[in-house]
């Protein structure tokens, strides 16, 4: 079995709905507080940084989190429900999806627990997840039932 504390950290890259589920399996359940969130306009992109459960390490009997900076390019808006702006609220990613509209534009919606919401009008999926540090063990498994 190998260890997983020293696991690669991830680097993926999306640039159609399939890569985005892929992208959006590895940050299910990951941990963002709602003042890491970011869109910036001039660049048009949207950022944010999280706490992800690794769910590879899981499958390896270990609990486990990464610190995590994901970014979308190519956004045009913003909208948001039940996401309060600039607070430390804790919010628990569900998914990320996308809706097309006229392909490739369409929308991209983060999916929270409790309801919230973030979506982001897109010219296309393009989209990056990277591990930024260490893993550090959690005494928590998410857990569906």
């Amino acid at each position: 079995m190998r260890n997983p504390m020293t696991a690669t950290p991830l680097k993926l890259f999306a640039f159609d709905a399939d890569d985005l589920g892929i992208v959006s399996a590895h940050l299910q359940d990951a941990v963002v507080k709602a003042s890491d969130l970011a869109f910036i306009a001039k660049t048009r992109q949207f950022a944010f940084i999280c706490n992800r459960f690794d769910w590879s390490a899981a499958e390896d009997g270990a609990r486990q989190r990464r610190r995590t900076g994901v970014r979308f390019e190519r956004v045009g808006a913003v909208s948001a429900k039940g996401v309060p702006k600039g607070t430390d609220t804790v919010l628990n990613l569900l998914a990320l999806r996308f809706e097309p509209a006229d392909e490739p534009t369409g929308t991209i919606e983060l999916v929270f627990a409790g309801g919230a919401a973030v979506r982001l009008a897109v010219e296309c999926i393009e989209a990056a997840m990277d591990d930024l540090g260490p893993m550090w063990a959690t005494e928590q498994k998410p857990d569906h039932g």
